[in-house]
């Protein structure tokens, strides 16, 4: 267990905690003698409260650490902690999943929503909310959700006559109904359109903490994550890389695999001496302290471009010729070869000498690949620590 992931599993008292997860490995068999691990020393808390998305490249193991703590894929090794499971009282912490511990899915305290909903296409939006509720609270209960999810007016309509966002609520309102500890979201909004992810993630917080729930999504949506989390758990080849704030792995990173879950990146050596760095970018300021060789990862806001004529190379700026643009409405993304430079500048691709930047686009004409342009490193950069091209630190 690294350090990050104890004081993960460590930090915060228990009667803060919905769910506790510690050590955790799900595999499967590979031979008579062998087993290999999907996930493995899996470490993390979900405080009260609070959502957590767990984010990654597909075939990861997100849905596979979702299950495990649903009680859907039997554990390796680890324990599986959950507030009020079983019925504990006061909602303290129980073990659901240890060596000789295995308590069933129905009875963690654990509302589970689906990629595709799975709603019962014969019974009505109410009764589907109300499905397993006690009856003698089962009414308030359905007009509070449905009250919650704004879908008063649809209660005695079926699943098929409901949009897929109308779905997904209903889904939702059915998962919070038995007043779960905590509510699972496998990448609920995957089947839908843009425009309607981007309203439907908002709504969708808002109705878990609204109704006092704790939520744990997962999603390879970069934008989902940083939208949704309270707390963003970085899973990648089956091992959490990092944990913290939306903030803080977006802007502090810990390698290069990391930074470009959420967005493009250029990966640039460096030589880091306290707050400031030699690069062929010249010598730029650090948003991170570093000492030696490593890298910077920069994103395209970090660094500007103009035109050559409009602006002379001078300090904290480099000569580059355009390589190809991407249009993205109120601005150009524009990737850019470093002119008269030998040290390397390396993308996730793998291309020498490669940098992206953006540019407003009503500031300048349309940029074409050939023309000539300066590049300007708008802000400091964050850097880390190393000597290994490209991937992990």
């Amino acid at each position: 267990m690294t350090d990050a992931t104890t004081a993960a599993v460590t930090a915060g008292s228990a009667d803060d905690l919905v769910l506790r997860v510690a050590d955790l490995a799900v595999g499967y068999r590979t031979g008579a003698a062998r087993t290999t691990d999907v996930i493995g020393d899996i470490c993390f808390t979900v405080p009260r409260s609070t959502i957590t998305v767990v984010v990654g490249p597909s075939g990861c193991g997100k849905s596979t650490l979702l299950r495990a703590v649903a009680g859907l894929e039997p554990i390796r090794r680890g324990t599986v902690e959950v507030a009020g499971a079983g019925g504990t009282a006061g909602g303290r912490l129980r073990t659901v999943a240890a060596a000789h511990t295995w308590v069933p899915p129905e009875r963690r305290s654990i509302g589970l929503v689906p990629q595709d909903g799975s709603l019962f296409a014969h019974l009505s939006v109410a009764r589907n909310i109300g499905f397993g509720v006690p009856r003698a609270d089962r009414g308030a209960r359905v007009a509070r959700l449905l009250d919650l999810i704004g879908m008063g007016e649809l209660a005695d309509r079926r699943p098929a006559a409901l949009s897929g966002g109308q779905r997904q609520r209903v889904a939702l309102a059915r998962a919070l109904a038995p007043r779960p500890a905590l509510t699972c979201l496998d990448e609920p909004f995957s089947a839908l359109d843009a425009s309607l992810r981007a309203s439907l993630r908002t709504e969708v917080r808002r109705m878990i903490l609204d109704d006092g729930g704790t939520g744990l999504l997962v999603t390879h949506d970069r934008e989902e994550a940083l939208a949704m989390a309270d707390q963003v758990l970085v899973l990648i080849d089956g091992r959490i890389r990092q944990i913290g704030t939306p903030q803080e792995v977006y802007a502090s990173p810990r390698d290069a695999e990391v930074a470009a879950l959420f967005g493009p990146v250029s990966v640039v050596d460096a030589v880091a001496d306290t707050d400031r760095a030699r690069c062929t970018l010249g010598e730029v300021d650090l948003a991170t302290r570093g000492h030696g060789p490593g890298r910077l990862l920069i994103r395209a806001a970090d660094v500007g471009c103009r035109r050559a004529h409009e602006m002379d190379a001078g300090a904290g700026t480099v000569a580059a010729v355009v390589t190809g643009t991407e249009y993205a409405g109120d601005r150009t993304v524009v990737t850019a070869q470093i002119t008269g430079v030998t040290a390397q500048v390396t993308g996730m691709s793998g291309t020498a000498n490669q940098v992206t930047g953006t540019v407003l686009a009503e500031a300048l004409e349309p940029l074409r690949p050939g023309d000539d342009v300066v590049l300007e490193v708008r802000r400091p950069l964050h850097f880390v620590a190393g000597d290994r091209p490209g991937g992990p630190v």
